[in-house]
């Protein structure tokens, strides 16, 4: 509706995070954007849970909020065969049961053979402050009206959600040298794969289009006026390691809530929409409010805050753990009972929104509905939460929408393969009854669908599918040759009369140890292959057991039910069962078994019955 908002980071100014960070590295490996985009706007870089197991790092930067969105729509704006146009589409235009168009509130018309509706939390978007509330897709936005209506005339089922935002303070205002800064990582871990060593030979010819693209959007930057603003000298920055990050490298600060802000919350709970009966709708469970804390943690005494950097050349702070719609006058007492902000300014006050989606069991696996063919939904409007979930499903649905135009069958990512099939299938087959987040612990897989291998479990398909040019698929198959040398290298090779591979399966082994006892069997390999390697060493039994289950789950995959397919034949079904199956009407057995709620004995019959159909 607004083309200066493209790419706009409504809420945290950061990407990835716990799976989060997974997925963006997916969509790197896909050939997207979202990870350049962040590389080239970081202002703080970190590798999460470093200490614990491979399955559950995962990287994290903190963004400069104006220039990732302006890199966004500047990437939009140079790609060829794309057009971008300024209006709010109000209705689908609809034959059969196919798309024709949109139609704007200005009366324009856009013929089309695909749609994907990405409305974020702007279908009919209400924000709440205290008891005010107002019209609005997000702070200082109007909402989208209309196409709801559009949606519901179409037989489509819409329901509500809520989430919510901080306020946001004048950096001015807060006592830094009060609170506990948190510096990022050194060496710098970047999320694309370009930047790795063994990107080197494609790396110029793929950064160059990015790099002019940042050198016209990082002209307002001033390092030494950040340094002075946020009481950081320069010599207390980060370090650049091999890679370098264009932007200063900024701390966030840490601080607390305390007993006097718990008094305040409770104080006021009835002003809270959330507690007033104002708001109905549910909120995501694993981002919750300020209110939502002290209600249902009573007996966690504090919660941490953490105050982020919107940018290098901004004043606003975002107040990370804060999120609420008390009223204005309420959240000032609340953020001045907090260390550090005392006197601090609000320069725009946390508030809720609600606003529709649509229940994403009503989408087929490629995110094309199932009512209408050419429309496909990705992001808020299929029930999640978070740029990184939005981002991904974006992508899934564009590859889709382009196969359907080219007669090409969908490409449908299985959750053995990806975290973007672990979410889709998800939404798809089981349903959402709160704004669904991404979590490591969602994939069966996980050990094999780590961050750091990305690019060698989906890089392959995204040339197949021509979203990457051939030089970075070539790097690629490198790639993989240098780690299948490696691994012969490791079995011949002997450390204290062991083998190599076997060794390095030691807790307390590493490649940094290996290389102080033979650095011979280090030379050339760069260090992203070595972490790569040295955690499919380690890990190694527990992934043949996950490869195991994979092909399980593929033969059951492989078992397809005909479209329209009737279930009332199958003789046994609970009345439950039966309803589930025709609402969600699954592609595969392995879909079926997913569903919730469905037992071994369901899942037993449907497969006799369908294995004595082929028979027939």
């Amino acid at each position: 509706m607004d083309l200066d908002t493209i790419g706009k980071m409504s809420c945290n100014p950061a990407i990835g995070g716990i799976a989060k960070g997974h997925m963006v590295r997916e969509i790197d490996a896909l050939g997207g954007a979202m990870g350049l985009a962040a590389d080239f706007s970081g202002i703080q870089f970190r590798l999460l849970n470093q200490r614990k197991g491979p399955a559950v790092r995962a990287p994290r930067v903190q963004c400069d909020k104006r220039i990732y969105q302006m890199l966004m729509k500047a990437a939009c704006e140079r790609q060829a065969q794309l057009e971008i146009f300024q209006a709010q589409v109000t209705e689908l235009e609809i034959q059969g049961d196919a798309v024709q168009a949109v139609l704007t509130r200005e009366g324009l018309r856009f013929a089309c053979r695909a749609i994907i509706l990405t409305t974020g939390t702007f279908l009919r978007g209400v924000i709440h402050v205290g008891r005010r509330t107002q019209e609005g897709g997000r702070g200082g936005e109007p909402a989208a009206l209309g196409l709801s209506d559009s949606l519901r005339a179409l037989g489509f089922e819409l329901e509500r959600f809520k989430t919510g935002t901080p306020p946001r303070l004048n950096a001015r205002s807060i006592a830094w040298d009060r609170l506990q800064p948190q510096f990022g990582d050194e060496p710098v871990p970047a999320f694309s794969f370009l930047h790795e060593p063994s990107y080197a030979a494609c790396r110029e010819e793929l950064l160059r289009p990015w790099r002019g693209l940042a050198q016209d959007v990082h002209k307002g930057a001033d390092p030494a006026r950040e340094a002075s603003l946020f009481h950081v000298e320069q010599s207390a920055m980060i370090p650049h390691g091999s890679w370098q990050p264009p932007l200063p490298q900024l701390p966030c600060y840490l601080t607390q809530t305390t007993a006097k802000t718990a008094e305040i919350v409770h104080a006021n709970l009835k002003r809270s929409p959330l507690y007033s009966g104002q708001i109905s709708s549910r909120g995501p469970r694993y981002c919750p409010s300020l209110e939502d804390k002290y209600v249902k943690f009573p007996a966690k005494a504090t919660h941490q805050i953490f105050l982020e950097p919107e940018g290098v050349a901004t004043r606003e702070i975002y107040v990370n753990g804060c999120s609420t719609s008390l009223p204005y006058e309420v959240q000032v007492d609340l953020i001045h009972s907090i260390p550090g902000l005392e006197s601090a300014e609000i320069l725009r006050a946390g508030y809720a929104i609600e606003y529709d989606y649509l229940p994403p069991v009503q989408l087929q696996p490629s995110l094309e509905t199932k009512r209408i063919r050419g429309l496909f939904c990705a992001g808020q409007i299929n029930g999640t939460t978070g740029y990184e979930e939005a981002a991904a499903q974006g992508l899934a649905a564009g590859i889709n929408a382009a196969l359907q135009i080219q007669k090409r069958p969908p490409k449908l990512h299985a959750r053995s393969e990806s975290y973007l099939g672990v979410m889709i299938d998800d939404l798809v087959t089981k349903g959402i009854q709160e704004p669904y987040r991404m979590f490591t612990s969602r994939a069966e897989f996980r050990l094999s669908l780590r961050q750091d291998n990305a690019d060698l479990r989906l890089t392959s398909l995204a040339y197949d599918l021509g979203l990457i040019p051939w030089s970075r698929w070539t790097c690629l198959q490198e790639k993989a040759a240098q780690l299948q040398r490696l691994r012969e290298k490791l079995r011949t090779s002997r450390c204290e009369g062991v083998r190599l591979d076997q060794w390095l399966k030691r807790h307390e082994a590493s490649f940094e140890a290996l290389g102080a006892r033979h650095p011979d069997v280090l030379d050339g390999i760069p260090c992203d292959l070595r972490a790569t390697l040295e955690m499919d060493l380690k890990y190694e039994g527990y992934v043949q057991r996950e490869l195991g289950n994979m092909e399980k789950l593929r033969r059951q995959e492989a078992l397809l039910i005909p479209d329209h397919f009737d279930y009332r034949k199958v003789r046994g079904f609970r009345r439950e069962t039966l309803e589930k199956l025709q609402a969600i009407r699954p592609r595969t057995l392995g879909q079926a078994e997913r569903i919730s709620g469905m037992t071994p004995a369901d899942i037993s019959l449907l497969f006799v019955f369908l294995k004595s159909q082929d028979k027939s």
